[in-house]
Formats: structure tokens, C-alpha cells, sequence
């Protein structure tokens, strides 16, 4: 069903990164269309993803907000919890007492952290000193036990886990990670990886425990005792739960939608009814939960381009993740899956420096880069980043790409300077936005950084791309003087 046309309601079940974009973009593309977005958690939309600079004091909560969606239409209602979903009604119920008519329902409900099931541990009521990393909630819960901690554990070596390590670490508080698995971020990193960041992680005050489970905890009002499952037993003011995140689908199981792991949607972001859409970390396309904010923006786009009827044969097609690790004192990408699908005509390079914390693979089949991870102080990123993105061949030099240099030292790199960027390459992979797109902006009137990120949305996603739209800002204003400009103008 399309909708768009005055007096069609479109009703948004919560109001996270996905729920929040979706809004903001659908009176972009019609200013008739009547937005309501009910968000459980009482608090402004904001990036979860930069929790994680929170924790470390790097930016305060008014650093985290995501900008309003504000227009004709629009009414946005934080700290609303939808309680029912009736499909043949075309209603919901929230726990205010409202029910509210809808034309077309998208469930943006995101995904819930999960508390493992070990021995003291109640996934209804944590002890005051153990906490999940999901939400800001969570994030002010945290911060106000690590204020008077020393030691703090986090449970869980994954992204979200070591990220929360991180920022720990950088308040001064002595860090540990539990983690399962022989390697830390199993899911993107090859054992060699892992190994590099472990000591890169050492060197920055975060101890890990590999291989070992928790099977206990016991918490009181001084402290958190950990049992593991090697008989050793980690004493710590705060416990940190970083286990995973489970998508949210208890609304849409209820409604009798189709459940796997997610919401199941189409190429449409349609469920099995196709008066209702999901999208973001509770949606589940073509057998996939993606749990990332590119993925989840680039469907907010293409459902609100569907649902105004601007283009209502747009369909969703997912790109190949890059997974940056955000926490300072590390870099690291990870793109692909670094173990391959055993391609007889593979081309495998690596290079490892420990002791500089530094790691860089790299998969190559039919001149196409397939898989990357890049760990420390590489040059070469960027450039790596938008050949797995484009599909792009790669140098004959693979040495350009592997250690940052190329054996003509004359011959530069496309990191070296923005002007041998080609203006399809992406800079900002959460918003997709090319080098293009700021050119075209900054000739527009975007001049300084708050008016690129305003007119492109550049750098509001992880925030890793800040120096690149930086770095094109100043080539920009030094070489496109305002004649230039006016003549590419015309």
C-alpha cells in the first residue's frame, strides 16, 4: 500500500536510530504525509552508537542527541510504550490508554540486550552493580557506578563489548574482558587479528581472559564476584554484560506476523502484511538480522521513498558491511568474511606488527577486493574501504594497500589526496554519502564542516569519516575558488 496523500497516517513503533531517520526522511519526500512516532524510552532520539564516547567522557549527552524530526505532520511521542498491535483493526494500544488508527504501521522496535543465563544473574532485575550496554539508560547506569569503582568486568569481546571496555579504560578504571572465544570480535577478525588487538588492548590498560565462560556471579552491595569456567574466580566493583543483542519481535509475534530471528520483510521492507513494514535491528531480510545503523538508514530511505509513492518499485539491497571499531587509541576496519568461501583463484596477503599493533589482510579474487581487516596506523584504509565498497579493481601494487606505501614512492595513493578521489567513492559509509555529494554541496554553499554535515549528513553516523569530509573541506577551500565554482556551476 502506498500512502502519502493527505489524510493517510503512517504510525512508527519506536524511536531509535531507525524509527528516528524514517521520520525525519518521509516529509522529505511528501510534506502531506502524517507522521506519529511513539518511543518507549522518554528521551530525545539519540545515536546509540556513540554510547560508547559517553562512557569514555569523550562527548556529553547532548552529544549523543540526533536531531528532531519537526515539520507539518509530525508528532513525536517519547516515552510511549506501544502495548498491542491489532492488524484487522488497522490499531495500536499504548500503556497511556490511547488507541491510535493507522494506514500503514512500521515497527522500527530495534533489538534488546541479552543477559546470559549464568547463575545469579536475573534478566528482569540486574543487581545494582551489574548492567547491560544498550541504551542510554544503561549508559548513565554505568557512569554512575564506575564514578566510584576501580576494577570494572566487562562479559562479552565483541564490538559493542570491547567498545565499552574502551571507554571504561579512558576513566581510569582497571579493565578486564571475559570472552568465550579463542579470539577477541570473532564474528570480523581472524585469530592473527585478534591476537594484535589483545596486546593492542593491553597496552591501553584492558586485560582479556579468552576462552574461559562465566558460570557464576554473586553481588552484593560492595563488590561483583565472578566465577569462570576455568575455576577462576575475578573480583570487581562493576560488571558490564555485552552478551549480544536479540532482535525486538514481540509486538509483531503477537500480531501474528511472520517471525524468524526478526521480523520477516521483503525486498519492500513489507511483513506478511503488507499494511505494516519493519525495518532497523528487529527487521530480517532475505535471512538476515543486520544490527547496524548503515544498514538501518539506507532502509529508512528506501521504505519512505516506497511509502509516499515517489518511487514505489524501490527495493532494498544490502551492501557489504564495513564494521569500524570506535574506541580511541585503535583503528580498525573490517569488511567481508575473512575466511572466504575457498575460491581456488584466491589471493591472500597479510602483514603483521604486534609490537606497533598493527595487522592488515587481505582477500582478493578476480582483481576484486572480497574481504579486509585493517588493524593500527594504516594509510591505506580509506582506500581499501571504497575498493570493497565499489568493487573497484585493485592496484598492481598490492603493497600500496597492504602497508601504505608503493615501491614508486612518487606515485600516490588516493589517500593522500581528495583530488585523486574519484566522486563515486563513498566517504561516509552510515549515510552513503560520496565525495561527490559534499563537492556538490560545498559548491552549493556548504562552506565550513557544520554546513556539509547539515546538507549531507556526513559524519553523524559512527563518526569515523569525520577526518575525511575534514580533509575534503580543506582541499575544497583551497582549490575551488568561488570563479571555479561559478564556472562549474554554468
Amino acid at each position: 500500500m502506498t500512502v502519502g496523500t493527505s489524510g493517510n497516517r503512517i504510525v512508527i513503533v519506536g524511536h531509535g536510530m531507525a524509527g528516528a531517520r524514517l521520520a525525519a526522511e518521509l516529509p522529505a519526500h511528501s510534506p502531506d504525509v502524517k507522521v506519529t512516532v511513539l518511543g518507549a524510552e522518554p528521551h530525545r532520539a539519540y545515536n546509540r552508537i556513540m554510547l560508547s564516547s559517553l562512557l569514555a567522557g569523550t562527548v556529553d549527552e547532548s552529544g549523543v542527541e540526533l536531531a528532531e524530526a519537526a515539520g507539518h505532520g509530525i508528532a513525536v511521542r517519547p516515552g510511549v510504550r506501544v502495548t498491542a498491535v491489532d492488524p484487522a483493526a488497522h490499531t495500536v494500544a499504548t500503556d497511556r490508554g490511547d488507541m491510535l488508527g493507522y494506514d500503514h504501521l512500521v515497527l522500527a522496535t530495534g533489538g534488546r540486550a541479552l543477559v546470559p543465563p549464568v547463575r545469579g544473574l536475573d534478566p528482569e532485575r540486574l543487581p545494582a552493580r551489574v548492567a547491560v550496554f544498550r541504551t542510554l539508560d544503561d549508559c548513565r547506569r554505568i557512569l554512575a557506578v564506575a564514578a566510584r569503582a576501580r576494577r570494572a568486568v566487562v562479559l562479552g569481546g565483541g564490538l559493542l563489548g570491547l567498545e565499552a571496555a574502551r571507554g571504561l579504560a579512558a576513566r581510569g578504571l582497571d579493565v578486564q574482558v571475559v570472552h568465550p572465544v579463542g579470539h577477541l570480535m570473532e564474528r570480523q577478525l581472524d585469530p592473527a587479528a585478534g591476537a594484535v588487538l589483545a596486546r593492542t588492548l593491553a597496552g591501553l590498560g584492558v586485560t582479556t581472559h579468552l576462552e574461559v565462560a562465566a558460570t557464576a556471579v554473586d553481588a552484593g552491595p560492595d563488590g561483583v564476584r565472578l566465577a569462570l569456567s576455568d575455576g577462576r574466580e575475578l573480583e570487581t566493583d562493576l560488571l558490564v554484560l555485552s552478551c549480544g543483542v536479540r532482535p525486538e519481535v514481540t509486538l509483531a509475534r503477537a500480531a501474528g506476523l511472520t517471525v524468524n530471528r526478526g521480523v520477516v520483510v521483503d525486498d519492500r521492507l513489507r511483513t506478511s502484511d503488507p499494511d505494516i513494514s519493519a525495518l532497523g535491528d528487529c527487521a530480517e531480510h532475505d535471512g538476515v538480522v543486520t544490527g547496524l545503523v548503515a544498514p538501518a538508514w539506507e532502509q529508512a530511505r528506501v521504505l519512505a521513498r516506497v511509502l509516499t509513492g515517489e518511487n514505489p518499485r524501490e527495493r532494498y539491497r544490502p551492501r557489504p558491511p564495513v564494521t569500524r571499531l570506535k574506541a580511541a587509541g585503535i583503528d580498525l576496519a573490517a569488511m567481508g568474511d575473512p575466511e572466504g568461501g575457498g575460491d581456488p583463484d584466491v589471493e591472500e596477503l597479510s602483514f603483521s606488527d604486534p609490537a606497533r599493533g598493527t595487522y592488515a589482510r587481505l582477500r582478493i579474487v578476480g582483481e576484486r577486493l572480497t574481504a579486509a581487516i585493517m588493524l593500527g596506523d594504516n594509510p591505506s584504509v580509506g582506500t581499501v574501504i571504497q575498493l570493497f565498497d565499489r568493487g573497484a579493481p585493485v592496484p598492481l601494487d598490492r603493497r600500496t594497500l597492504l602497508l601504505g606505501r608503493s615501491r614508486d614512492a612518487a606515485a600516490p595513493t588516493t589517500t593522500e589526496s581528495p583530488a585523486l578521489m574519484p566522486d563515486a567513492a563513498t566517504v561516509c559509509q552510515c549515510n552513503t554519502v560520496r565525495k561527490g555529494a559534499l563537492v556538490r554541496s560545498w559548491r552549493a554553499g556548504a562552506r565550513t564542516m557544520d554546513d556539509l554535515v547539515a546538507a549531507t549528513r556526513a559524519t553523524t553516523g559512527c563518526g569515523s569519516c569525520r577526518d575525511a569530509v575534514e580533509g575534503i573541506l580543506d582541499w575544497l577551500s583551497a582549490v575551488d575558488t568561488p570563479d571555479t565554482a561559478e564556472e562549474v556551476a554554468a
